[in-house]
């Protein structure tokens, strides 16, 4: 119900943001004509059609993204702030992008009051909806009861959960303990009093009590003893959810006629991740054509001071442990790999191959590894579909034989050229941190996630800060 709800309020929201983009296009347009300005400003109607499109387009756009809509109802001044600012200003962004391509001529002035009339309206807008929202679901919203069945850990988090939407007409009923509950939880009294109720009361309390919902927030192993319960709320008609949050990513699909509740350990939202990989080609094509006089330049120094190839190629795990070949420029000697054994001994990482002050390192490799500099190349791989511009690094085969189980979850994420171990020293962070960060990354992924750790990274990279 929460869900439904919530899609619905997001529904709402940017059609409500569309028609107050509309207003605050003409009162920014009506003010900047009336403006005793020395340069004329005039737009046809064909450019206010596009421009106003655009800009309503890309406000929603933006709200979506960032995922803007899910907090539209938030009690909190701050939210309400930081949201609008961040939808405005990318928004803005987007308009100046928009005039650079399209080489329009916009009054500065006019994009300013635009800007400062959109945010204070949307400001005011989510403003009243916190106050508007919560009376009419009162008014017109019949509450929910919920019965949660469960008494551990993970069905007081959940209590509290429900207890936040409480104006959202759910409301806890009590909870019913699990065959497998210690003793002392069938008198445990919650937060705000609710009753506990053993398993064999359920069907009494279903005739009994008004209990529209009925839910499961228990550990996984509990699920199978509880097959009785979904039978009697079933044989009622009762609406039963089941709290899997020891699952990061769960969606409903079906093949064919069969439904399949799927669990992902890996974001699996296919639009989003369409969005990624185009991001992914658009900068990754860009950066190779802006990038290409500085490649060129490398590849013939390299070939100028060592002997060998420019460019390095290597087999890595991709998505899933597919194999692909990996480029890079060469900042090594020819026959680096064959002289591991040398210098295993100094390796501090023993799985990852990170040797600080490496032998086989060429003057110029120094340099190119300090500022990233031989990992342009890579570009090719992300065009190429290898790669992303943020993922975990691609590893050698040898290495991902060497890792723990839980480690290996870092292979469900397509490899990327920086991620979140570039932001908290690169080559200093140690083996198990650095694969804490990678899972981390996956556990929170989201496009404005990838957007700032491509911003953060840029003045790690020009700085050569923790590169070895």
């Amino acid at each position: 119900m929460v869900g439904s709800k919530q899609r619905k309020a997001a529904l709402l929201f940017g059609l409500s943001d569309v028609c107050v983009t509309a207003i605050s296009f003409a009162l920014a347009y009506r003010a900047r004509l009336l403006l005793p300005l020395e340069n004329d400003f005039f737009l046809t109607l064909q450019s206010q059609v596009l421009l106003l499109g655009f800009c309503a387009g890309a406000c929603v756009t933006v709200g979506y993204w960032l995922n803007i809509y899910g907090n539209v109802d938030s009690p909190r001044i701050r939210v309400i702030l930081r949201d609008a600012t961040k939808q405005v200003g990318y928004a803005a962004l987007g308009v100046l992008v928009l005039e650079y391509v399209l080489h329009l001529d916009l009054s500065r002035p006019f994009l300013g009051m635009f800007a400062a009339t959109n945010w204070g309206l949307l400001i005011g807008l989510r403003i009243a909806a916190r106050h508007l929202i919560p009376a009419v679901r009162r008014e017109f919203g019949a509450p929910r009861y919920v019965l949660v069945v469960g008494t551990g850990p993970r069905a007081r988090r959940w209590a509290q959960t429900l207890e936040e939407y409480s104006e959202q007409g759910l409301q806890i009923m009590g909870f019913a303990s699990t065959p497998s509950d210690d003793a002392a939880h069938r008198n445990l009294q919650f937060a705000n009093t609710y009753p506990v109720f053993a398993t064999a009361e359920i069907p009494a309390l279903l005739k009994k009590h008004v209990i529209d919902e009925v839910h499961f927030a228990v550990e996984a192993r509990e699920i199978a003893e509880l097959e009785e319960v979904f039978l009697w709320c079933d044989l009622e008609g009762v609406c039963t959810r089941i709290n899997v949050d020891f699952f990061p990513h769960v969606t409903l699909e079906s093949l064919g006629s069969t439904p399949l509740l799927t669990f992902a350990t890996a974001p699996d939202d296919e639009v989003l991740l369409l969005v990624k990989r185009l991001t992914d080609i658009a900068l990754a094509s860009l950066a190779l054509i802006v990038l290409s006089p500085l490649m060129v330049l490398t590849a013939l120094l390299i070939r100028l001071t060592s002997p060998g190839p420019a460019i390095f190629r290597q087999t890595r795990c991709g998505l899933n442990g597919r194999r692909f070949t990996f480029y890079k420029f060469r900042s090594m000697v020819v026959d680096a790999e064959d002289r591991l054994h040398e210098v295993a001994h100094l390796n501090p990482k023993r799985i990852v191959i990170k040797i600080p002050n490496d032998p086989r390192l060429t003057p110029l490799g120094k340099w190119l590894r300090k500022f990233s500099i031989d990992e342009l190349p890579q570009l090719i791989n992300v065009i190429k579909g290898d790669m992303a511009l943020v993922g975990p690094r691609p590893a050698i085969p040898s290495e991902v034989e060497k890792y723990k189980r839980w480690q290996r979850r870092r292979l469900r994420m397509r490899p990327g050229l920086t991620c979140l171990w570039a932001l908290n020293g690169r080559d200093k962070v140690d083996f198990e941190s650095w694969m804490k960060l990678d899972i981390q990354y996956i556990d929170t992924w989201s496009l404005a996630l990838d957007l700032r750790i491509i911003v953060k990274t840029i003045p790690q990279v020009l700085l050569g800060r923790g590169a070895s």
